[in-house]
């Protein structure tokens, strides 16, 4: 099973969060959409990784697994650590960020004042 298509849509997520993280304007929907999508994403690394220890648990207790599978489970292991700790970073960016675009939104609001009042 290629996951080809996953690896796509995992680098344009991440590209997407890099950039409004950076600084780069989003919608109120888009912060949401990205937010749901981010938590995804870390839940299924999560997962893998996860599995990824219990096989590679599994494997350390057979004293006849072979050392080139223990390796490449040990690298796996490496690389979803990494790839969970890169998602928890930019959750925690995004979620900053959200914060600054609705203090933001929300202080534009207050200074136009109510359309219902009179200018004076």
């Amino acid at each position: 099973m290629s996951r080809l298509p996953q690896q796509q849509l995992d680098l344009a997520l991440v590209t997407r969060l890099r950039q409004v993280v950076a600084g780069e304007v989003a919608t109120e929907a888009e912060l949401r959409a990205l937010d749901d999508e981010a938590g995804g994403w870390l839940r299924a690394t999560a997962a893998q990784l996860h599995a990824a220890e219990d096989r590679l648990t599994k494997l350390n207790a057979d004293p006849a697994a072979p050392l080139a599978e223990i390796a490449a489970e040990v690298r796996r292991v490496e690389a979803l650590s990494r790839e969970r700790g890169e998602a928890r970073l930019l959750i925690d960016g995004l979620e900053r960020r959200t914060r600054e675009l609705r203090t933001a939104w929300l202080k534009h609001h207050a200074d136009a004042g109510s359309p219902f009042e009179p200018r004076a």
